[in-house]
């Protein structure tokens, strides 16, 4: 499928991003930039490591690929080994999820409709439940994970936050197993950086939580001018970049 650019910047999640930065671009450097993973003594019982959506319609060849996204693989497996903590975030889709321009009768992939929640982006069909676009990808450890948390399995209502639905009233669980493990710091990677990433740091950053994102451990789709505003919303909620 060729993607119509002009109808995915113009509807996607970037404009959204967009609200959270208040459509700021002074700042391209969220703060403590050059930290790394070393320098922060992690591993603790209140350091947790949030894993988000390295499916296979995620990476290349799926329904809905980011560049590369196989590619931080190897690191995030490195990373796992350092936490004893390890949450792993999965969308799961029903194969008529409201998202799915399938189930929209003369809408294009990456076109808007209105949900009661608010603008919603059409996508391709994705991670539907039980399918093999919706696994893990076969290269990623999954054995240090002591927590999945599947979101976008309502019907109803699309997911890119690991922590809330969108929404922003059904929450997936998350924060409060967190707060029930006594989890003060969240380390996060995944895909992709502009957009599940972004909001799930958002969120996590938002609740409290003191969030940091692993950036040799994600990967960005990349649209004009996403990148940017990712990180003007990371200076915004004072959420730090770092590397393994």
């Amino acid at each position: 499928m060729v993607l119509n650019r002009r109808k995915f910047i113009k509807y996607s999640l970037f404009s959204s991003l967009l609200t959270y930065s208040a459509g700021s671009f002074s700042s391209l450097y969220a703060s403590n930039s050059n930290l790394s993973l070393s320098d922060l003594n992690i591993g603790s019982a209140s350091d947790i490591l949030l894993i988000i959506d390295m499916q296979n319609d995620f990476c290349p060849g799926g329904s809905l690929g980011v560049k590369d996204g196989d590619k931080i693989i190897k690191n995030i497996n490195l990373i796992q080994n350092k936490f004893n903590n390890v949450v792993l975030t999965q969308d799961w889709h029903p194969k008529d999820h409201s998202s799915f321009v399938t189930e929209h009768v003369n809408k294009d992939v990456f076109s808007s409709i209105d949900m009661p929640y608010g603008k919603q982006t059409l996508w391709p069909a994705h991670c539907v439940q039980g399918t093999e676009g919706a696994d893990f990808h076969k290269d990623l450890n999954t054995l240090k994970a002591n927590t999945i948390i599947r979101k976008g399995f309502r019907k109803g209502i699309d997911s890119y936050s690991a922590f809330w639905e969108n929404d922003k009233v059904t929450p997936t669980g998350l924060e409060g197993t967190l707060r029930a493990m006594g989890v003060k710091r969240v380390f996060i990677c995944g895909l992709a950086l502009d957009f599940c990433v972004a909001y799930s740091a958002i969120d996590s950053a938002i609740a409290g939580f003191d969030t940091y994102v692993i950036m040799n451990a994600t990967k960005p789709v990349d649209l004009p001018g996403s990148i940017e505003a990712t990180f003007t919303a990371f200076n915004k909620y004072n959420i730090n970049k770092v590397n393994l």
